[in-house]
């Protein structure tokens, strides 16, 4: 009942909060009113610029609604990631160079047809494909060795400015790494290969799917070795004739 008090007399409340915040002068109960202020004072639904013009303060005018910002926001983030597994060229041996290439050219033409996944913030996707609730929460995920979060983190990048911002330390974890694993796995398997074919859509899966990546808060971001490697198994598939993306 304490709940749905606040959720159906929202605005009363947000009223009631501010009268009691302009005579307060201690620090911590300044903070629970100003944070419950904001927490109610938020337009979720909301999903048009015009009908929250605040939430898009600072981003570029193409934006037209929310959900748009946030899926460009997703996919921004597997392009980075798409980035740092082309820059590791360098470190590949000489003469496995063009089938490494080979392999980015397969991956990228994969991330093009899935759009860059940025179904995964998108709240209007299908539940199976995004990450959020209907309305936009989001729910940490945990650390890499945990099968949930501890402090049970939660955000909704949709609610306001501030929260969108947030959002942004948020990471997608690799839980196999990425730098410290999977590319140099995948480096390796190109170079002894010695005439199998790389099975290019596991790392595919390991670097950019949620198969192998976490929401996870800031605080349950652990950078720290994760002391995890590829499935050895599933590194190399018998040679197919062609390799049609599916």
């Amino acid at each position: 009942r304490f709940l749905a008090a606040f959720c159906t007399q929202s605005r009363a409340v947000v009223e009631a909060a501010r009268k009691l915040l302009d005579d307060e002068r201690a620090p911590r109960r300044q903070k629970l009113l100003a944070d419950l202020i904001h927490n109610l004072n938020e337009n979720i639904l909301a999903e048009e610029k015009e009908d929250d013009k605040k939430w898009f303060e600072g981003l570029e005018s193409r934006f037209k609604n929310k959900s748009s910002y946030m899926r460009y926001s997703c996919e921004s983030r597997i392009r980075g990631y798409m980035k740092e597994v082309s820059s590791f060229i360098p470190n590949v041996h000489p003469a496995a160079r063009e089938a490494y290439k080979a392999i980015i050219d397969l991956m990228s033409d994969k991330l093009k047809s899935v759009k860059y996944n940025g179904c995964y913030f998108d709240r209007r996707e299908e539940e199976a494909v995004r990450l959020c609730t209907v309305e936009g929460w989001f729910s940490c995920q945990g650390p890499f060795d945990r099968d949930d979060c501890p402090c049970k983190h939660s955000i909704n990048p949709y609610s306001n400015r501030e929260s969108r911002i947030l959002f942004s330390t948020w990471n997608l974890d690799h839980i196999i790494e990425k730098k410290r694993a999977v590319v140099p796995e995948l480096a390796e398997a190109v170079k002894t290969r010695d005439g199998r074919e790389v099975n290019w859509e596991y790392f595919y899966q390991l670097l950019f799917t949620v198969e192998n990546l976490k929401l996870v808060h800031i605080a349950c971001h652990k950078k720290t070795n994760h002391n995890l490697s590829c499935d050895k198994t599933k590194i190399y598939r018998k040679r197919k004739q062609n390799h049609k993306i599916s």
